[in-house]
């Protein structure tokens, strides 16, 4: 008679924070139609392999998009077309759709300490949060309240600082390379969300928000179980 075998279930992991930094396209709003269907025009307009632009694209304001992928431009034009691409991506909001569990994070998120890290910017992140159904949270760092786009850690730790909260004490929500490697540059640890994260070494990852379950201990700890 053949020995029996049992599988050890997987704990799930269990994270405590005293504030949550969220990114927005891929992590709580799926805008990767609009994002691929805008870039991929892009890339065939310059003359270049969209499936290569589109590796890049993600997490990253739009010049500096360019700055990788047309490397022997002047920065200047990397500006002015990246208000152009904006203002295109801003009036497209077809296939926006909420990140699977968002909008129950978002509500269980309501009046505990966290903030919006994008490098999309205000008008952008207003349109896509609005075409997703989602609130906008009161603290956010967009596009314009930064000098330099992720992987530079410096929207996360500007959200850290304008929450009062200590980096070591914050938990980044990302699904980008760039935006995972910002999160970790700012000492914070990252919870990698998709399919796109699960490659970038997370310090934890989640398919979509409803693997999670948050809560908050009387002290206002907040505490993150993430489904094995």
């Amino acid at each position: 008679m053949p020995a029996s075998t049992t599988t050890a279930a997987t704990a799930p992991v269990v994270l405590s924070a005293k504030a949550l930094l969220l990114d927005m396209d891929g992590t709580i709003v799926n805008s990767d139609a609009v994002v691929e269907r805008c870039w991929r025009e892009w890339a065939v307009t310059h003359g270049l392999d969209p499936h290569e632009v589109i590796k890049v694209v993600h997490g990253r304001q739009g010049y500096a998009t360019m700055a990788i992928l047309l490397p022997e431009r002047p920065m200047a034009e990397n500006y002015a077309e990246n208000t152009v691409m904006l203002a295109r991506e801003t009036a497209d909001t077809e296939g926006v759709v909420p990140v699977g569990g968002a909008a129950e994070f978002m509500a269980a998120l309501a009046e505990l300490p966290h903030a919006l890290v994008t490098s999309a910017d205000l008008a952008l992140a207003t349109a896509r949060m609005t075409a997703a159904g989602l609130p906008m949270p009161r603290i956010r760092v967009t596009a314009e309240s930064v000098s330099a786009s992720k992987p530079d850690p410096e929207g996360f730790l500007k959200g850290a600082a304008e929450l009062g909260i200590d980096p070591a004490d914050c938990i980044v929500f990302e699904d980008s390379e760039a935006g995972i490697a910002a999160g970790l540059a700012a000492g914070m640890r990252v919870i990698g969300v998709g399919p796109r994260a699960a490659a970038h070494a997370p310090t934890a990852h989640v398919p979509d928000l409803t693997a999670l379950i948050l809560t908050t201990t009387p002290t206002g700890t907040l505490t993150l179980t993430l489904a094995p």
